[in-house]
């Protein structure tokens, strides 16, 4: 986990400050207990606007806020792989996430005002895509972003089986799979850019989805080469400067967030009831 970092971050002139924040890879429970206490904090405005980007350890499936346990991922396939198991606060269907080698997870915790008033789900996510694209692009990748997907099919157990309204393709196959909680004008985004994939070990995980790489894509794929966590970090939060006129400072979380994260931790994230899911 990032330790504290005693500058913390103050506004701009302009009001366009963000914290950039890179933390070690962790378990589930403490990557989900780290983004629900920065939400926590931006909601009652003690933390900042955030763009995080960190991995996983060990490599672990996160269940969308509302998905069933144990319908669409194989639990016995998980113990036996060494694989976590964690819900998210966000919504979606399941995503099996990898280390750094294989891929980077960001998440964005911002209010309305943040984003210059924009409120709606669909105006989030294109704002945020839209940072995406210009990123994904800068390092070679021939993406495009989907204009407003239909909802008429039914919500597929795996992530990638489908591209949602304002999300980033390769070739016709999803690169990059996001999902969104909101709270008042406060929202939390998750979202998985795929830089490599083990193939038998996603088929393992997710049984009833006949071929999952049928719809997906990854960053190795599209370049000819896998690059590193580190320059898809660096070239995202570029693009996020750049697209939005943010200026995104290091930073890390504060002494009050660390304690949060603990309590998050061993009350939620980590507990049965939890993950067994809304009852």
């Amino acid at each position: 986990m990032v330790p504290c970092d005693a500058r913390g971050v103050t506004d701009s002139p302009r009001g366009r400050t963000w914290r950039l924040l890179v933390t070690e890879p962790a378990d589930g429970a403490t990557n989900m207990a780290i983004d629900e206490a920065l939400s926590l904090g931006r909601r009652a405005d003690i933390s900042p606007p955030t763009l995080r980007f960190f991995a996983w350890d060990p490599p672990t499936v996160s269940l969308g806020f509302g998905q069933p346990l144990g319908r669409d991922v194989d639990l016995s396939a998980c113990r036996e792989l060494g694989v976590g198991i964690v819900r998210r606060p966000t919504g979606g269907s399941a995503i099996y996430h990898d280390g750094p080698e294989r891929e980077l997870t960001y998440s964005i915790v911002a209010s309305a005002e943040d984003l210059g008033g924009l409120v709606g789900l669909l105006e989030t996510y294109h704002w945020i895509g839209r940072a995406l694209l210009s990123g994904l692009r800068s390092l070679g990748a021939p993406a495009e972003m989907v204009a407003v997907a239909g909802g008429e099919e039914p919500t597929p157990a795996f992530c990638f089986a489908r591209t949602g309204s304002y999300e980033i393709e390769v070739g016709g196959k999803k690169l990059v799979g996001s999902a969104q909680r909101r709270r008042g004008t406060t929202f939390l985004q998750h979202g998985s850019v795929v830089l490599g994939v083990d193939e038998p070990r996603l088929r393992a995980l997710f049984p009833t989805t006949t071929d999952p790489l049928a719809t997906m894509t990854t960053l190795e794929a599209a370049l000819g080469h896998r690059p590193k966590f580190d320059d898809v970090a660096t070239t995202l939060a570029a693009a996020f400067e750049a697209e939005h006129g943010l200026a995104l400072r290091p930073d890390g979380l504060t002494a009050a967030e660390m304690a949060l994260v603990e309590r998050l931790v061993g009350e939620k994230y980590a507990t049965d009831a939890w993950l067994a899911g809304p009852a």
